[in-house]
């Protein structure tokens, strides 16, 4: 089992188990979609915790997924993993610790509070292997300032916890140890109050915010039919997986 899931008092709990990175396979993505669908059908739930298990949230999707031909069926998947994060009915909340990149991050953009522990790391390093987050393209922005966004975007740097939480993506940052504990009694405060109004909300609190499905779409789009038709999405990939530098020959 990829993802757990627990339900206590109106809360529900999914954690990802994927030593060491957590990384998000496929099978991660599926199992994740398959607990949402089914949380998504009870309706005295009143909080989700998104978290995993380990020293680490999520080094990001599988680089090796990212090639064609298996990109064509991970980024579509990936972008409906995010969507059914992002119109959860529920108030969803991450939980964070050590590193949380890439697709990770992607992952944690979604959601509507964020708590991090004081050693998380949090960065979008897809452009240095020649390739972009397509979600995070999207997401980034509505959180953190534009340059802030661009900035993480175009360097692939990463920031601390309490860098993200001055970016707006993190809400609140604990000390190291304290993650379970702070998180629960985030998730206990939310889930006092009726499922039926906490629904309401959070859809009129999404209709502000709302991304429409069609940036999604045209985001992995850009990325299956553009991004992966150049050489240096290619090359950058493989040098990756090659542990070596890439060398960009710029289209």
């Amino acid at each position: 089992m990829l993802v757990h899931l627990y339900k206590a008092d109106g809360r529900a709990h999914l954690a990802i188990d994927n030593p060491p990175l957590n990384i998000l396979t496929r099978g991660v993505l599926s199992e994740l979609r398959g607990a949402l669908e089914e949380l998504s059908a009870d309706l005295e739930l009143r909080a989700v915790v998104l978290e995993a298990r380990g020293k680490h949230f999520s080094a990001g999707a599988d680089v090796r997924e990212h090639l064609l031909p298996e990109c064509r069926d991970l980024i579509p998947e990936f972008v409906d993993t995010v969507a059914a994060l992002y119109e959860f009915p529920v108030p969803l909340i991450a939980a964070v610790r050590g590193k949380c990149l890439g697709g990770g991050l992607e992952l944690v953009l979604a959601a509507d509070m964020v708590i991090a522990e004081e050693g998380a790391s949090f960065g979008q390093p897809e452009i240095r292997l020649g390739v972009f987050p397509p979600v995070a393209c999207v997401l980034l922005p509505l959180l953190a300032p534009a340059g802030a966004a661009a900035e993480l975007l175009f360097t692939g740097e990463a920031v601390s916890a309490a860098e993200a939480k001055e970016l707006g993506i993190v809400r609140h940052v604990v000390p190291e140890g304290e993650l379970e504990s702070r998180t629960l009694e985030l998730a206990q405060r939310v889930a006092r109050h009726s499922a039926g109004t906490l629904r309401l909300t959070k859809r009129c609190y999404k209709a502000g915010r709302a991304v429409a499905r069609e940036t999604w779409d045209r985001a992995a789009r850009i990325y299956l039919d553009e991004l992966m038709a150049t050489e240096d999405a290619v090359a950058g990939l493989t040098a990756f997986l090659e542990k070596r530098q890439p060398v960009w020959r710029h289209r």
